[in-house]
């Protein structure tokens, strides 16, 4: 249950005896938009280096490991229409060790790196902006080695090639990070902490008022709560997008989105799990075991699926020549799903899968984190192990080849080899 702090404001306590840490998680959320997610992708590498009273990275480093190696970081998500800064902080309970008070110093420690930035005369310290940058800057230059990831990112790009928000990913873009300045990002940064909607997540085995009133002390104003719309919902082309990057690689890469009419919010949601199990999403999946094993066409074939913005993709590696079959055997697995060629073994395998794939969720601080924060928005929400289960089981094959007729090919994205010219 989510506690009003102030307006805009949450704190959820998930008290739980599993784990002999306990997690901090704070998230601020806004829209996604392309002009502010290079500065509040930035932003996060510049929170997480120093602060104003602990200016450089080791003395933040010496800071952490006063409080028995506390772990602690920041990063940026994206879920659907939503652009997420997420801060960690794990933190020893203090019970087994007898140190009751690191909990508030940990609080303390996150008061000094949101509220007391390294900031002099408006502007964040320039050689530590400089060398962020930088850094940042590499990391964006180096995705274009990594040719799996980049196939990803130009297939999300040709697929929302109408909407520049959502062909952004959440770290931004080089072009708009090459010309930001230590300035810019003390805008952001005072955006980010007056306007975000922020949701505190502590997990482990503490009590909830004692939570409360060492969260309280965070002194973050009132403001509002967010309004936007979470999913992203896109008409369907009437052609199938096409594009080919041509490059000096070995293994080509095919990548396909289909659109999918199930989101998070729909009970068809489950059937779309199965299917995406039967798909591409486990080993004993028909992409792996048809397209990989049997027609050994690929490296590596499987399927996600993203129900915030309704999208489902194949990623496979495969070789040039074999394009053309691997596209046509591809599109062959899912006829199979939608005619309901798969056994009641198969079926009921993946059922297991996933159900065992939620049970490992719930072991986890980050997955009851992420249930706690959709239940916000959902408040229909399966978040016990009972449910999930029911509603895994009851899906048919019926419900399967459902979901396999609602999908419609939209992009196709091929990294391919470059061809020698005479």
């Amino acid at each position: 249950m989510a506690i009003s702090l102030q307006p805009g404001v949450k704190l959820t306590v998930i008290p739980t005896e599993k784990f002999k840490t306990i997690r901090l998680f704070v998230r601020f959320s806004t829209k996604h938009q392309k002009a502010v997610a290079s500065k509040r992708a930035l932003l996060t590498n510049l929170l997480e280096t120093n602060s104003f009273n602990y200016p450089t990275q080791t003395k933040l480093s010496e800071k952490l490991a006063d409080l028995y190696g506390a772990s602690f970081g920041l990063n940026v998500s994206k879920k659907g229409n939503i652009h997420q800064v997420n801060l960690m902080m794990n933190l020893v309970n203090g019970k087994y060790i007898n140190e009751q008070d690191i909990f508030a110093e940990g609080i303390k420690l996150i008061q000094e790196i949101l509220f007391r930035p390294n900031i002099k005369e408006g502007a964040f310290d320039q050689e530590t902006f400089q060398r962020e940058k930088e850094n940042m800057m590499d990391y964006l230059e180096s995705i274009k080695e990594d040719k799996q990831t980049l196939a990803a990112l130009r297939l999300q790009e040709l697929y929302f090639a109408e909407d520049i928000d959502q062909k952004t990913p959440s770290f931004g873009t080089k072009e708009d990070l090459n010309s930001l300045s230590a300035y810019d990002l003390v805008q952001t940064y005072h955006e980010m902490m007056t306007q975000d909607q922020i949701d505190i997540f502590v997990v482990g085995d503490i009590e909830e008022e004692r939570a409360k009133e060492a969260i309280q002390s965070l002194p973050f104003s009132p403001r509002s709560s967010l309004q936007t719309e979470i999913f992203y919902k896109q008409g369907l082309k009437a052609e199938v997008q096409s594009e080919v990057l041509y490059e000096p690689v070995v293994q080509a890469k095919l990548n396909l989105a289909y659109q999918t009419s199930i989101y998070y919010n729909d009970q068809k949601r489950f059937s779309l799990l199965v299917f995406n199990g039967l798909f591409g999403g486990f080993p004993h999946s028909k992409l792996f075991i048809n397209v990989r094993e049997k027609a050994s066409l690929a490296y590596y074939a499987s399927s996600t699926f993203d129900s915030f913005r309704g999208i489902v993709t194949v990623q496979t590696g495969i070789d040039s020549k074999d394009r053309s079959r691997v596209l046509s055997l591809i599109e062959k697995q899912l006829e199979s799903l939608k005619s309901g060629d798969f056994t009641e073994s198969e079926l009921q395998q993946t059922k297991v899968m996933l159900k065992n794939q939620f049970l490992l969720s719930l072991d986890s601080s980050r997955g009851l984190i992420e249930i706690a924060y959709l239940k916000q928005w959902f408040s229909e929400l399966v978040e016990d192990e009972k449910e999930f289960e029911q509603k895994i089981m009851a899906v048919s094959k019926e419900d399967v080849k459902k979901v396999a007729a609602d999908l419609q090919l939209q992009a196709i994205f091929t990294i391919d080899k470059e061809v020698a010219h005479e």
